[in-house]
Formats: C-alpha cells, sequence, structure tokens
C-alpha cells in the first residue's frame, strides 16, 4: 500500500498532465476527449467549469496553463450575451454559446471570481481592466437578479451547478458565491447581503429581522424545518430545501459568511454525516426522493439524478476539493491533509480516472472519466495546505 504522501505525490504529477491534456487555446476542456465525452459535450468550455479549473493553473509553475486560464477568460467574455451573462458553456469550434434552459447562473459569478483572482495574481498582465466593459455588463446582470431590499439572488431552478435540482428563489450556493463577487468588487450593499444571508438560510435565531417579507419566508421555515445544524440549500415562499447541500454551506463557511460558531456547527455536522464516504464528498446528506415534494420530473431523466446519484447525492471529488479547503481554513490542519490523501485515492480509481462523481451510497465510479476539475481542486486543496486561497 504506497503512503499517504506517495498517493499525494503521484496525483499531483497526474492532475498537472491530465490539465495540460485537457488545455486548448480556447480554455480548459470540462473533460478529456473520447467519444462518450464528446457526445455529452463535455469537449466544452464551460463557464463554471473553466473558472474554476483556472485557479490553480494561476497558481501553478506552468506558465502554458497561465495562458491557457487567461484565454479561456477572455474567450468567455468575448461569448457574453448582450445583457451580460457568461454562458454556460461555448463550444470554440463551431463559435457558439449556450446559456441553458432557464439560465447558468453562477457561471457569471464564477467568471467573475476568476478574472479577479488571475489579476491579483499576475497583475502586470492588467486582465480586469482589459475586461472592464465585460465586467461591468455582468455585475450589471447580477444586480438585475438582486433582490432590492434582501440584496439577495433570486433564480430559477435547476439553473446552477446543480442543473437538474429544485432549488429556486433565493439558492445558498449562489448567494454565498455573489456575496464573494460583492466583497471583490466593491459592490454595493455587501453587510446587508451578509445579514439577510444568515437571516433567511438559517432562519433559528432568536433575533428576529427587520423586513416584514423576509418575517413571512423564515415563518414558513420556522415552523416546518427539521435539521438547524446546516443552511437551508433554498428558500422559497412557502418552501424551502433541507437536503443538506454540502457544496453551499462549505462556501458559506470559504467565503466568511458563517461566523465561527457556525462555521464549526456546519463542519461538526458534515463530519458527523461523513460526507467522505464511500468517497468524497457526497453533495446532499439527504437524497430526495421520488416520494418527495420536491422530486421532479426531470431528475429521473435519463435515470441520472436518482438517489445517491449525480447531484442528489453523488460524491464529487471536486467538492471534496473545497472541503479539504475548509478545514484548512479553519485550522483543522490534519484533517485537511487526510482529505487531500482520500481525493488523491479517489483519482487514482479505474487506473487515475479522475472520475466525475462516484455513486453516493456503494462508491462505484461513474460520469465522465479525466474529469478537469477533479483534478484542478485536488491541485487546489493541496496548495491549501500552505496558502490562503480565499
Amino acid at each position: 500500500m504506497p503512503k499517504s504522501t506517495e498517493w499525494v505525490e503521484s496525483c499531483a504529477t497526474r492532475a498537472w498532465e491530465l490539465l495540460r491534456r485537457n488545455s486548448t487555446p480556447h480554455g480548459i476542456l470540462a473533460a478529456s476527449p473520447s467519444a462518450e465525452s464528446e457526445k455529452r459535450n463535455y469537449t466544452r468550455i464551460f463557464g463554471r467549469d473553466h473558472s474554476i479549473c483556472a485557479l490553480p493553473m494561476i497558481l501553478g509553475d506552468d506558465a502554458a496553463l497561465r495562458d491557457c486560464a487567461r484565454a479561456g477568460l477572455v474567450m468567455l467574455a468575448r461569448h457574453q450575451a448582450p445583457n451580460g451573462q457568461i454562458p454556460k458553456l461555448v463550444d470554440p469550434v463551431r463559435d457558439e454559446a449556450d446559456f441553458w434552459y432557464l439560465g447558468c447562473i453562477d457561471a457569471t459569478l464564477w467568471w467573475l471570481i476568476a478574472v479577479e483572482f488571475y489579476d491579483r495574481h499576475m497583475p502586470t498582465d492588467r486582465l480586469r481592466e482589459q475586461l472592464r466593459e465585460p465586467i461591468e455588463r455582468a455585475i450589471v446582470w447580477l444586480r438585475c437578479q438582486e433582490h432590492p431590499q434582501l440584496f439577495l439572488l433570486q433564480q430559477n431552478e435547476a439553473s446552477d451547478w446543480a442543473d437538474i435540482m429544485p432549488r429556486s428563489g433565493f439558492v445558498l450556493y449562489s448567494n454565498a458565491l455573489w456575496y464573494r463577487v460583492k466583497q471583490l468588487y466593491d459592490i454595493s450593499h455587501a453587510e446587508q447581503t451578509h445579514y439577510h444571508f444568515n437571516h433567511l438560510f438559517h432562519p433559528f435565531a432568536a433575533h428576529r429581522p427587520d423586513y416584514k417579507r423576509l418575517r413571512l419566508l423564515t415563518h414558513y421555515v420556522r415552523r416546518r424545518a427539521a435539521d438547524k445544524d446546516l443552511y437551508l440549500s433554498f428558500v422559497n415562499f412557502s418552501y424551502h430545501g433541507e437536503e443538506g447541500d454540502v457544496f453551499g454551506n462549505l462556501l458559506a463557511i470559504l467565503f466568511g459568511l458563517a461566523a465561527h460558531a457556525p462555521a464549526s456547527r456546519i463542519i461538526h455536522s458534515l463530519r458527523h454525516e461523513q460526507i467522505d464516504v464511500p468517497q468524497p464528498v457526497r453533495t446532499v446528506l439527504k437524497p430526495i426522493s421520488r416520494k418527495d415534494p420536491l422530486w421532479r420530473e426531470y431528475m429521473g431523466r435519463h435515470r441520472q439524478n436518482t438517489e445517491h446519484q449525480y447531484h442528489n447525492g453523488g460524491a464529487w471529488p471536486f467538492i471534496g476539493g473545497f472541503w479539504a479547503m475548509v478545514l484548512a481554513s479553519q485550522g483543522k490542519r490534519r484533517a485537511a491533509q487526510e482529505q487531500v490523501v482520500r481525493l488523491a485515492q479517489a483519482n487514482a480509481v479505474g487506473d487515475w480516472g479522475f472520475y466525475e462523481w462516484f455513486h453516493g451510497a456503494n462508491g462505484q465510479p461513474r460520469g465522465m472519466r479525466g474529469q478537469s476539475w477533479s483534478a484542478s481542486m485536488f491541485l487546489l486543496a493541496r496548495m491549501a495546505l500552505e496558502l490562503r486561497i480565499f
């Protein structure tokens, strides 16, 4: 059995090799080229995927990968919609952009985060200045999605990374990203976003919010919610999500929305639920069943999003990278190191398959091989053991 350090070093070598194979003059492909990945559009440049993958590519020592990270951000800006939205994906061969069925709100959010990240670490390139107009349009578009009194983004179902999940209205994950973008770009009302985020997604404090519309929204939650350890995955008018969105909760900690006590509570809950078993880490704690009122017909399409699969409780190594980063950011270095090893072992399955996701109950590899963000988030988690990324 290889030692922990051997797993990590081997995975790092393979991860950089995979990113080089998946890099193009237009940006990083979502997954390695194959007949299956071509059929499923994984050989495209995704706004969200590329922006996340760009982070370790910017920090690494490979100049070609940094150039690829930059090229993808510029290419996404070139295909920006007139209203400011960054596309879900771009087909560089056909020079076509796609904006999904009900939009893709987090592609714009992650793109803004990645542009600022590049500019901060490569200041002489002045990318932010070069992309000033696309940045301004993107922010205007996002502000048009913002509630003018709650200062939180509103969105449709299935319109972020979990694009066959029924989260809608005010969504935890997207608003954690929105708060981060507000901080990075000095967008107004960031404090109000922080305040309403905590009152809406965890409305169990003795103090009630002042705004009467928010009080009514939280009234329904307070009457019906059973799990008070995590932030709610979303809140809509009279209904909400208690499946336990792991990614959204991790970002809330990572971006400073959760104070010390709530962050500790969330981490304790996630560790108690063993979110890294059978593979790191499961997307939700309680998958939505066909009998649940939140079940939607589209979730059963191709039998892809049934319980313990895909977004509905599947285990995604790229989210495991964020879990390791959260542990490191909270001073839990040994636990973070253990998770980096677990990620290396998961990525090694199938002769270093770097699978997209694993079944959340039996741990079998699923989805696409050669997934770029499975490699990139392992690398970023490894870097986070020594560096403060966010």
